[in-house]
């Protein structure tokens, strides 16, 4: 089980973007994309033969490693360490919040 997930809120903690939050587009291993945050100029060069491929300067966000974000725990609307329990009930693995013990996963 991850410890970040896909549409997760997040707080970048470390780096250029210190301080920004936004929300998980997608997790490559140990890199994620984060919406609004790392964002990069990139140059490309347009196809001829694809005419929805046009060249050019685009902004768009690169990855961001794991260990530089943290969830965002919406309750104290800051950045929160994630461990994992089993829910006696139902028996499943869940995510939750170690400061206040609040399950992420519903």
């Amino acid at each position: 089980m991850q410890r970040i997930k896909t549409n997760d809120s997040v707080v970048v903690i470390a780096g250029k973007d210190k301080g920004k939050t936004g929300v998980v587009q997608s997790v490559l291993g140990d890199r994620v994309i984060v919406e609004g945050v790392n964002i990069v100029t990139k140059h490309m060069r347009g196809n001829p033969q694809q005419q929805d491929k046009p060249g050019g300067i685009i902004k768009r966000e690169a990855s961001v490693h794991i260990s530089n974000i943290a969830l965002l725990n919406p309750k104290t609307n800051k950045a929160d360490k994630v461990g994992y329990k089993v829910l006696e009930k139902e028996n499943r693995k869940v995510r939750y919040f170690k400061s206040n013990g609040e399950v992420v996963d519903v």
